[in-house]
């Protein structure tokens, strides 16, 4: 199969999609690997890094005319969208549910779209999220702390405090792996750190993991706006395979929450739990509603680039090779999990998550396979 990796075109995006190892592996099985010319260097990694373990540097209109697969970390964008083929394999965080434009073109290229976002597992774990749901969950308190300071707009609010002054407030909504992480590192702070999901049993785990330093809460209406109420930092933290985020926190609760505090909205990219949210970038990545800071960064990872690019591949990889050496077929047909990454194929929706939030009819993907 020829594999190919274009450098990433959406603002402030400088991971990619694999590291000269994932090269090297691909290589080893008989596989020819595009590269696009300096897509690594956001990362760190050189085209010669590439080259070295037998990776073709081409350009980017070469590399999506040859490759039978792209593998990419974002989402195509529009610029993208004229340079995808029929039946080309598209392997990627797709976030489709509040992307209508989106699916329509891959729709309409018949392309096979298999979302990172939907692998899932027998146990309903997303082992393609886990990494970057690592890095974002930790990023979001960095990047709170870092806008509650004044002169970014904020209360001026050290979230750890000082001897003799109160610590700040970090409410975090949703107890998944963004919210767990967001946990352990504004517990390291020092500040008073609440959580809230819906599931009794992770909210019984998250209290025996942190030895009762974190205060869970039942997720309801009532809880969350009397937690708004005491909040420096709220977290959104919530998600849905495949589906739109519910718009949990309305414009009109902003109002019980303290003038210039902050909200990170880690599911932007599944179209956020705010009614005020919409996605900005690291070089405009604030706005403010009603006296309130809104932290909607689409691509936090993307800011740790390498560290990213090495925590995303050690996850994808392993997908990204058994679907070169079988084939779209017989990796989907072999592996469930894989199956369930699939949003689009043969111009159909696949996903029944996605098919949902856009009002698609939804095809199971497995009397596609069988044609």
């Amino acid at each position: 199969m020829i594999v190919g990796i274009p450098k990433e075109v959406k603002k402030d995006e400088y991971r990619i999609a694999m590291t000269p190892a994932g090269v090297h592996d691909l290589r080893a099985h008989g596989h020819t690997v595009l590269v696009e010319t300096d897509a690594g260097q956001g990362s760190g990694i050189e085209d010669n890094f590439f080259e070295n373990e037998g990776a073709e540097i081409v350009t980017r209109n070469e590399l999506f005319e040859r490759a039978d697969m792209v593998v990419k970390v974002k989402e195509p964008i529009a610029e993208e969208f004229d340079l995808l083929r029929e039946n080309q394999i598209l392997y990627t965080y797709l976030h489709l549910a509040p992307a209508p434009e989106l699916t329509d073109v891959l729709l309409q290229k018949k392309v096979a779209g298999i979302a990172y976002e939907t692998v899932q597992l027998a146990d309903g774990s997303l082992p393609l999220l886990v990494p970057m749901s690592e890095v974002a969950g930790r990023m979001s308190i960095h990047e709170g702390s870092k806008y509650l300071e004044r002169e970014n707009g904020g209360r001026g609010i050290l979230l750890g405090g000082v001897p003799g002054v109160d610590p700040g407030t970090v409410v975090i909504i949703g107890g998944g792996i963004v919210g767990a992480n967001a946990a352990k590192m504004a517990l390291g702070t020092g500040a008073r750190v609440t959580l809230l999901d819906v599931h009794l049993p992770r909210l019984r785990y998250l209290d025996d993991i942190f030895s009762g330093r974190l205060k869970t809460l039942m997720s309801n209406r009532l809880n969350l706006r009397e937690s708004l109420r005491h909040a420096d930092l709220v977290v959104g933290a919530v998600l849905l395979p495949g589906a739109k985020a519910p718009k949990l926190i309305t414009r009109d609760m902003l109002s019980l929450m303290k003038p210039g505090a902050v909200i990170v909205d880690v599911g932007i990219d599944q179209g956020g739990i705010l009614e005020t949210s919409r996605p900005t970038t690291h070089s405009d990545p604030i706005f403010n509603v009603d006296g309130i800071v809104h932290y909607c960064v689409a691509n936090m990872p993307g800011a740790v680039a390498r560290t990213a690019t090495f925590a995303l591949t050690n996850a994808t990889f392993p997908y990204a090779l058994a679907l070169a050496n079988k084939g779209l077929k017989k990796a989907l047909q072999e592996d469930p999990a894989l199956k369930r990454g699939l949003n689009i194929y043969k111009g159909c929706v696949t996903h029944p998550a996605v098919a949902n939030a856009l009002d698609k009819v939804y095809i199971d993907p497995e009397s596609l396979l069988n044609d």
